[in-house]
């Protein structure tokens, strides 16, 4: 039986203490990414929403890289968004740097009304490449 085990970035935040849980999990060749926010090092918000997302998608890396994993290795994304029709340009500004080439990960956006302060959540799950 496969257990998980827990992933943490090397500069990790004081979100994952302050509220209990794993920046990802390992089980098998899977790993399971919490939901990365626009943190800065103290754990607050970024305000400027464009740089909340970028923030969010540099911890989401740092949390893959740990794995050893890129965001190549992703393959489902699910964010979660305060005001998605107002935020949506900003996104995609930022998606598009981040996954510029095809094939792109499944991608689902939820709209939500509450993210503990933050405006933008990215939680993915990724394959560990077979030489990690």
């Amino acid at each position: 039986m496969t257990k998980r085990e827990a992933i943490f970035p090397a500069d990790r935040h004081a979100l994952y203490e302050e509220h209990g849980y794993s920046a990802a999990i390992r089980s098998g060749d899977l790993l399971f990414v919490s939901g990365q926010v626009g943190s800065r090092s103290d754990g607050t918000p970024e305000p400027d929403f464009e740089r909340q997302v970028q923030l969010a998608f540099q911890n989401l890396k740092a949390t893959l890289a740990a794995a050893g994993c890129t965001l190549d290795d992703i393959v489902d994304v699910t964010t979660f968004h305060t005001d998605p029709e107002k935020q949506f340009g900003a996104v995609m500004n930022v998606k598009q740097q981040m996954f510029s080439e095809k094939p792109y990960p499944n991608w689902t956006a939820i709209g939500v009304n509450w993210l503990a302060g933050f405006d933008f959540e990215i939680k993915v799950i990724a394959r560990i490449p077979t030489d990690v």
